[in-house]
């Protein structure tokens, strides 16, 4: 079984003063054993995100620490698109691209569970990874 690995636990990993960053880190160090994938488009959100709320010596953390545990495939022209088309035919404005993406993503790989402290994938049907 493979788990999907969102920015959202990334950066609770990352980030000590994080509200999830104690059941991040537990759960992270199981993950290396649930087989981790993510995408290109998560890797940029989380770097962007890191670098802007805490700098550069947590990016390179998470370059070198963390993303090496992580499979990261490269979104395709067709993916993008069916998750572009998904956002605007959507009514609810606070999901992201990339979670669209992510969304997308999951269902093309057959992937149920995912690494993440946003909601929105509960509310997409996706189990959630706890490392228990």
């Amino acid at each position: 079984m493979s788990v999907f690995v969102d920015t959202s636990a990334l950066y609770a990993v990352l980030d000590r003063s994080d509200g999830e960053h104690r059941a991040a880190a537990l759960a992270f160090s199981t993950l290396r054993d649930a087989s981790p994938v993510t995408h290109n488009y998560v890797l940029v959100e989380s770097i962007a995100l890191t670098q802007a709320r805490l700098g550069l010596e947590a990016v390179r953390r998470l370059l070198d620490d963390l993303l090496p545990a992580i499979t990261v495939e490269w979104v395709g022209v067709e993916l993008h698109g069916r998750a572009a088309a998904a956002l605007l035919a959507s009514d609810r404005h606070s999901v992201s691209i990339v979670d669209r993406v992510s969304f997308a993503f999951m269902r093309e790989h057959r992937l149920t569970c995912a690494f993440a402290f946003d909601d929105d994938f509960a509310r997409e049907g996706f189990t959630p990874f706890t490392g228990a």
